[in-house]
């Protein structure tokens, strides 16, 4: 996974009103060094693993599918797109009834659901059985990001919030890393079926190990869940325009990802290549350097601010698209290395500064960028592969730049949106003076 400043994935308090009522003291919320910190760090990045292996379990596996199934690379890719869409359209509800519900209960449900339906994904007798299992599982995972980042708002000090949410986001590189790989081996040594049966264990275990550590909430109060307060809380956000801006630069950052790591595995099969499934599914060990950028990125924004980290962030995506052109593997990993590092940082600055503008119904505002986000991945799966099976690889790496220059776009604006505000404050006190 995350996107015109920001951090991690987004953090949240409550819902409308509610979650503008008197925060507890700041001394009785975690900090790192407390009690229970450690296993929460532990439980959120349990959490993260299982939610991203099982998000996108058939994104390594895509070329072993459209062999297995007979279908062509667009087909395929709806298993991963179609996870990412039922993911997007959930995530608003259900981090609505982790309002009521308490975030604990609901990331335990969700997890449950998902790892259920993944140890049922492998039978799937064809490809529309496949998708829509995959859609269901996207939808019970939309239970836990939302809730995960409103969890540890509520229960974490506020100067300890990005080290928390970026080890959330760790968490949720390596479990796509992990998945992606552990698919890629089992399937390699068996089929891709056994590959998805290896995911959904992981997914078991992980599951198992968050509700064993994840302490109880401490400062969480039940809020409304009425579909009137919901809208209403929901067209304030989507009024505001710095959030309509985050939530459209997590979208393009998203789109960009989605595209390469859903075509990179057919690109890397075919010749000049011609990997076999399990170095394929090795390749994603470059989400290793999404663990690092994203804890990375809040030293980032403290240098360069977080419009200037977005630069650098979009620089560095951009330039790892370039480099994916050459018929060089090596060039093609250093490719794939700066995009991810570049992904991890824009996202893990988008979505922090979601959570940092909304000042009531954080939860809603972060589901927002949720479905954004997921949204921009199903987008960029889909027509990813369509632009790969009209053009090659040239027309994803069009696709991505093009989705770069529009975020760059869209900061800049903030950019000098932002130094004309703080010429004409400049001049009233002037004027004042």
């Amino acid at each position: 996974m995350p996107p015109a400043d920001t951090g991690a994935s987004a953090v949240i308090a409550r819902a409308g009103a509610s979650s503008s009522a008197s925060a507890p003291p700041e001394d009785s919320r975690i900090a790192p060094g407390d009690p229970g910190y450690r296993r929460m760090s532990f439980a959120l990045f349990a959490a993260g693993v299982a939610t991203f292996a099982l998000l996108y379990s058939t994104q390594a596996l895509l070329p072993a599918v459209s062999d297995g199934l007979g279908v062509s690379a667009d087909q395929a890719s709806w298993t991963v797109s179609g996870a990412t869409a039922g993911l997007a359209l959930a995530v608003v509800p259900l981090s609505a009834l982790s309002e009521r519900f308490g975030r604990r209960a609901m990331m335990t449900t969700a997890l449950c659901v998902a790892a259920l339906l993944g140890l049922l994904v492998p039978f799937a007798p064809d490809l529309g059985w496949l998708t829509g299992l995959r859609v269901a599982q996207g939808a019970a995972l939309a239970g836990v990001p939302a809730s995960a980042m409103a969890y540890l708002a509520e229960e974490v000090r506020p100067r300890a919030l990005v080290g928390a949410v970026g080890l959330f986001v760790a968490g949720n590189a390596i479990g796509g890393m992990s998945g992606r790989i552990l698919a890629g081996w089992v399937a390699q040594a068996w089929d891709w079926r056994a590959g998805l049966a290896s995911v959904g264990v992981l997914a078991v275990v992980c599951t198992v190990a968050f509700r064993l550590l994840i302490p109880k909430a401490r400062h969480f109060s039940p809020g409304s869940v009425a579909p009137r307060d919901l809208a209403r809380t929901l067209g304030r956000h989507l009024s505001d325009p710095l959030l309509v801006r985050l939530y459209l630069i997590g979208a393009l950052f998203m789109t960009v990802f989605g595209a390469v790591y859903t075509v990179i595995g057919y690109r890397l099969a075919a010749a000049p290549f011609s990997l076999p499934q399990g170095l394929v599914g090795s390749v994603f060990l470059v989400y290793l350097v999404g663990t690092v950028s994203s804890a990375a990125a809040g030293k980032l924004v403290g240098r360069l601010g977080r419009r200037g980290a977005l630069y650098l962030a979009m620089g560095t995506t951009s330039l790892g698209l370039l480099l994916t052109l050459t018929s060089s593997l090596t060039a093609v990993l250093l490719g794939l290395v700066l995009i991810t590092a570049g992904f991890f940082a824009g996202h893990a600055v988008a979505s922090s500064s979601v959570s940092r503008t909304a000042t009531t119904g954080r939860a809603q505002a972060s589901a927002l960028y949720q479905t954004a986000y997921y949204l921009g991945s199903s987008v960029g799966g889909t027509v990813g592969a369509l632009a790969f099976r009209a053009g090659g690889w040239d027309g994803v790496i069009v696709l991505g730049l093009v989705a770069m220059v529009a975020a760059a776009s869209i900061t800049l604006y903030a950019t000098r949106k932002a130094l004309v505000e703080r010429r004409v404050a400049a001049r009233r006190l002037s004027a004042r003076a």
